[in-house]
């Protein structure tokens, strides 16, 4: 509707005016969104000024010859093939002499500059035992590198060059947990040795975990990653480094798309604590931890998965004078929600040593707040997250004072010497041994094996196999599906939830 002015002319009323205004305001602002989400066209300007900053690291390492040569193989009398043989294998081993020379192996990877004084980030698996290890600038210049530290945990290492009047172009570091699954990234390496090489691609995945070490966390990309590659730079678009290209998964050892980055912010307080100590200073509670199965969660009234099952707390570490407990499940750690169990060990080791933290565990069946004081990880410290274990050795015959669980494929016993000295339990150890666990039974579905303790359930101590009996009986006429046990061996601690299936004992 328009409306007639005093001077005859037809004018839109003001309400019509501001919100054509509006809509005007909101397609510019959406043509500037598209504009900056569309694909670039071109990589070009971004690679010329970010090239100079990745270089080539290249490492020498010397091989010590073996002071042992294969067998001559054995040939007729005569025969013109044991001289060729003798001669190829003296080449090739030294023949056997305690003298031969030790030869020089050299492999190459990538890295990048961070800083105009010198320091240069790569993988430590691409200087891991190098004797020399030299740097390649983008021009081709040359310079040896000082190792300033490393962290096999994180595949992080710090180099150090003295560039003198050289003029270095270092780059910075962005945001990771800004990085969004289908964001564009670029990685420079050097594969092959063939020199900077770009190539592009998007984020394709984060968090993954590859079993690379305890702190996996990589951002997964479908941009080219090869042979040589390692600790190249992964950028955004701003040219910030968001990653530093680690692992690839192939089955021929070229780039099939999927290659992996640990993510900028997992390696910077790394790095720079390698700048500052020469030592990763991580955080510690000083607990072991393992996840939780359904039979878990429903057996100590969780109403999910989530969190990190304590399995043991050292009695010497900070968590026990927080007050953690055998048996708690972390919830959150410092405002952080544990949703899987491998998140806790990470978000304990980059936490300032010496701040108080509030975590939120689950124990006797509700929440309760604790406060922790985060202490330094020592050196070489006990695996925080309990792992799998290895077959132990075949059972004896069943002896006085064994309990058989049909129903779960159990049978333990009490302890003896000669069950001791089978399984190698230590004296002081205390509990029941498993001494037969049927094939694809519950109790071999939830990993118990011969020789593994149980030293309690349900939280109460068992000593003897009655022990066990009475509690299961009594977990049977509650209702309950499942019976907790602590197990133990020489390999590991953990919890593990029994189902309570009916069945004869004998």
């Amino acid at each position: 509707m328009f409306i007639a002015s005093r001077d005859n002319r037809i004018r839109p009323p003001r309400l019509l005016l501001a919100g054509m205004a509006l809509i005007a305001v909101l397609l510019h602002a959406g043509a500037a969104d598209a504009e900056a989400a569309a694909p670039p066209a071109s990589f070009a300007d971004l690679a010329e000024r970010l090239l100079p900053s990745v270089v080539n690291i290249s490492t020498t390492q010397t091989v010590k010859a073996p002071q042992g040569a294969p067998e001559m193989p054995q040939f007729p009398p005569g025969s013109p093939l044991e001289e060729f043989f003798k001669e190829f294998l003296e080449r090739q081993q030294g023949g056997g002499r305690p003298d031969a020379p030790s030869r020089k192996a050299t492999s190459l990877g990538s890295g990048f500059i961070i800083d105009a004084g010198g320091y240069i980030v790569t993988n430590n698996h691409v200087i891991a035992d190098a004797d020399e290890i030299s740097v390649r600038l983008h021009d081709d210049s040359v310079f040896q590198a000082t190792l300033v530290g490393r962290d096999p945990k994180v595949d992080l290492a710090l180099l150090k060059i003295e560039p003198g009047k050289k003029a270095l172009q270092a780059v910075p570091f962005g945001n990771s947990d800004e990085a969004r699954v289908g964001d564009w990234v670029l990685a420079i390496g050097n594969p092959f040795g063939f020199g900077g090489t770009v190539t592009a691609g998007i984020v394709s995945a984060r968090a993954r975990d590859i079993n690379a070490g305890p702190y996996d966390d990589f951002i997964q990309t479908d941009a080219a990653i090869n042979r040589g590659n390692s600790g190249g730079p992964m950028f955004n678009m701003k040219g910030e480094v968001i990653g530093i290209n680690s692992a690839i998964i192939s089955p021929s050892g070229g780039s099939i798309g999927i290659g992996f980055a640990v993510p900028s912010s997992l390696a910077m307080p790394v790095l720079e604590d390698l700048r500052k100590f020469g030592k990763v200073r991580r955080g510690w509670l000083g607990i072991r931890i393992q996840s939780l199965d359904t039979d878990m969660a429903e057996n100590i009234g969780l109403p999910d998965q989530k969190g990190a099952l304590v399995a043991k707390v050292d009695p010497a570490g900070p968590g026990v004078k927080a007050g953690l407990k055998d048996g708690d499940v972390v919830l959150k750690f410092d405002g952080k929600d544990i949703t899987e169990m491998r998140r806790l060990p990470r978000y304990v080791a980059s936490t300032p040593i010496g701040k108080k933290v509030e975590m939120v565990v689950w124990r006797d069946g509700k929440r309760q707040t604790i406060t922790a004081t985060v202490g330094e990880m020592p050196e070489d410290p006990s695996e925080q997250q309990v792992k799998g274990k290895p077959e132990t050795p075949k059972p004896q015959a069943g002896k006085d004072g064994v309990l058989s669980i049909p129903g779960a494929g159990l049978t333990v016993s009490s302890l003896t010497p000669a069950l001791r000295e089978r399984f190698a339990i230590e004296d002081e150890s205390k509990g029941i041994v498993v001494t037969e666990v049927k094939q694809d039974s519950p109790a071999a579905e939830k990993g118990l094996r011969p020789g593994d303790l149980i030293i309690e359930a349900d939280h109460k101590p068992v000593r003897t196999p009655a022990d066990l009996g009475k509690l299961i009986d009594e977990g049977r006429k509650a209702g309950a599906k499942s019976l907790l046990l602590r197990v133990e061996n020489p390999q590991q601690l953990r919890y593990i939830a029994l189902p309570l299936a009916e069945g004869k004992k004998k």
